[in-house]
C-alpha cells in the first residue's frame, strides 16, 4: 500500500515535471516574439506622440500591452496559483484620442507594464526557459551515450556537453551521468522553477500600496454610491406606490361603496360609477405593470440585454437603431444596471438633444477580463455633460458600482455620443 502510494506520488510528479518544462517552452518560445513587439512597438508609439502618429497609435498598442500583461497573470493563477493582482485605471473610450493617450500615459499602471516587458525579455526569459533545460537536455546526454557521439564528435575536437567533452564512449557515458544528474535536479526543481517565474513577473506588476489604497477608496466611494441609489430608488417605487396605483385603488373603494348605497335608490348613477371603478382599476394595473418593468423589466430576464433594448427602442419617440453583438448573457445585475443606464441615456437624448435619430451599439470584448462596451450616439444639438445634477451623472455612479466607467463626446451643434464600458463575461 505504502509503496503503491509512493510511487504515484512519484508517477504525479514526473507528469508534474513534463509539465513544468513544456510550459516554460511555450512561455520562452511562443510568448517571447510578442513580449519584443510589444515593447519595441510601444516605445516607437510613445515617441512619436509629438509628431500625432503616436496618438493614435499608443492607446492601441498599450491596450495591447495590458492584453499580454493580463495573459501572464490569469496564466500564472492557473498554472501555478500564483495571484498576481492589478490596479488599472478605467480608461473609456473617447472620440478624442489625446485624452485616451493622456490618461494611459499618466497611469502608473501603464509604465510598471513597459518594465515588466524589460524583464519578461532577459530574467523572465531565462526563469521560464530553466525548466526546459533542466528536463529536455539530459535527453541529449543519454543520447550521445547511445552512439550519437559519433556523428556529432569529428575531427574539428571534442563535442561538449555541458562542461563535459565528449570525443568517445567513456566520455559520452560522463554526458549521460551529467545528464541523469540533471536530470534529478530537474524532479526536484523543475515546477520550482517554473513558479520563479511567475513569483518574478509578480514582483514587476503587482502595484504598490498607495495605488491598492487608491482602488479601495475608489471601491468604497461606489459602495456608497450603490447604497444611495438603491436608497432612492426604494423612496421612488413608494412614491410611485403612493401617488398612482395605491391613490387609485383608494378611489375605487371608495366609489364601490357609493355604488352599494346608490343600487337602490338611483342605478343610473350607480352604472356610471362602476364604469369609472372599472376604468380605475384598469389604470391601476397599467400603472403597476410599469412600476414592475422599472424595476426589472420582464424581456430582460427572458431574453437578455440585447432584446430588451431593442424593446425599449421602439417605444421611443425618436428612430432609433439598435446593434447588437453579444455571444452570451452577462451576469443579472450587469445586465440591469446596463439597460437602466442605456435607458436614462436615451430619455435624455430624447428630452433634451432635439435629435431624430438616435444609434445604439452593444458588444463584448473577450480581451483580458472581458468588456461590455455600449455606445449611445444621437444627431442632436450637444452639449450633454456628466455634471453634478445631470441624469448622465446618476448613470456614471450606477456604473461605478460595477467598476464601469462612463464617457461623454457632445460638442456644440452635436453630435452626441455616450461610452460606457462594464467589466464582465458573458456565460
Amino acid at each position: 500500500m505504502n509503496t503503491d502510494t509512493k510511487d504515484g506520488g512519484g508517477s504525479s510528479k514526473a507528469r508534474g515535471m513534463v509539465l513544468a518544462a513544456v510550459q516554460g517552452l511555450v512561455l520562452a518560445v511562443a510568448v517571447l516574439p510578442f513580449t519584443i513587439a510589444c515593447y519595441v512597438l510601444a516605445l516607437v508609439s510613445i515617441t512619436l506622440i509629438p509628431l500625432g502618429i503616436g496618438v493614435v497609435t499608443t492607446p492601441w498598442i498599450l491596450t495591447g500591452v495590458r492584453a499580454l500583461a493580463d495573459n501572464r497573470r490569469e496564466l500564472a493563477q492557473r498554472w501555478c496559483g500564483i495571484h498576481i493582482p492589478s490596479a488599472y485605471r478605467p480608461l473609456p473610450e473617447t472620440a478624442n484620442p489625446w485624452k485616451r493617450t493622456y490618461a494611459l500615459l499618466r497611469d502608473p499602471a501603464t509604465w510598471r507594464d513597459v518594465r515588466w516587458l524589460q524583464v519578461d525579455m532577459t530574467a523572465g526569459f531565462v526563469t521560464a526557459l530553466l525548466p526546459t533545460v533542466l528536463v529536455f537536455y539530459p535527453l541529449e546526454g543519454f543520447a550521445l551515450a547511445a552512439g550519437l557521439w559519433r556523428a556529432v564528435s569529428g575531427a574539428d575536437g571534442a563535442y561538449w556537453y555541458g562542461f563535459v567533452p565528449v570525443d568517445g564512449q567513456a566520455s559520452a557515458f560522463g554526458a549521460a551521468a551529467l545528464g541523469a544528474v540533471l536530470l534529478v535536479v530537474g524532479h526536484r526543481y523543475a515546477v520550482s522553477a517554473l513558479r520563479l517565474h511567475f513569483r518574478l513577473t509578480r514582483a514587476v506588476l503587482t502595484p504598490s500600496q498607495d495605488e491598492l489604497a487608491e482602488r479601495v477608496r475608489v471601491l468604497t466611494e461606489t459602495r456608497r454610491d450603490a447604497v444611495d441609489t438603491s436608497a432612492a430608488e426604494l423612496r421612488r417605487i413608494e412614491r410611485d406606490l403612493h401617488d398612482g396605483a395605491q391613490a387609485r385603488l383608494v378611489a375605487m373603494g371608495m366609489d364601490l361603496g357609493t355604488i352599494e348605497m346608490l343600487l337602490d335608490k338611483d342605478p343610473e348613477q350607480a352604472k356610471k360609477l362602476l364604469a369609472q371603478a372599472r376604468q380605475s382599476s384598469v389604470d391601476a394595473l397599467v400603472e403597476l405593470r410599469d412600476l414592475v418593468r422599472g424595476i426589472h423589466p420582464p424581456v430582460l430576464a427572458e431574453r437578455g440585454l440585447g432584446d430588451a433594448v431593442r424593446a425599449l427602442a421602439l417605444r421611443l419617440p425618436v428612430a432609433t437603431e439598435v446593434r447588437v453583438d453579444l455571444p452570451g448573457r452577462a451576469d443579472a445585475p450587469v445586465e440591469s444596471a446596463a439597460y437602466f443606464a442605456i435607458s436614462e441615456v436615451l430619455t435624455n437624448a430624447v428630452k433634451h438633444a432635439d435629435a431624430d435619430r438616435i444609434w445604439v451599439d452593444l458588444h463584448h470584448v473577450a480581451e483580458g477580463a472581458g468588456m461590455l462596451r455600449i455606445s449611445v450616439t444621437d444627431n442632436g444639438k450637444g452639449g450633454a455633460t456628466t455634471g453634478a445634477g445631470s441624469g448622465l451623472a446618476g448613470v456614471e455612479r450606477r456604473l461605478g458600482t460595477f467598476d464601469g466607467v462612463l464617457a461623454v463626446s457632445s460638442p456644440a451643434g452635436g453630435p452626441t455620443m455616450v461610452t460606457m464600458e462594464i467589466p464582465c463575461v458573458l456565460s
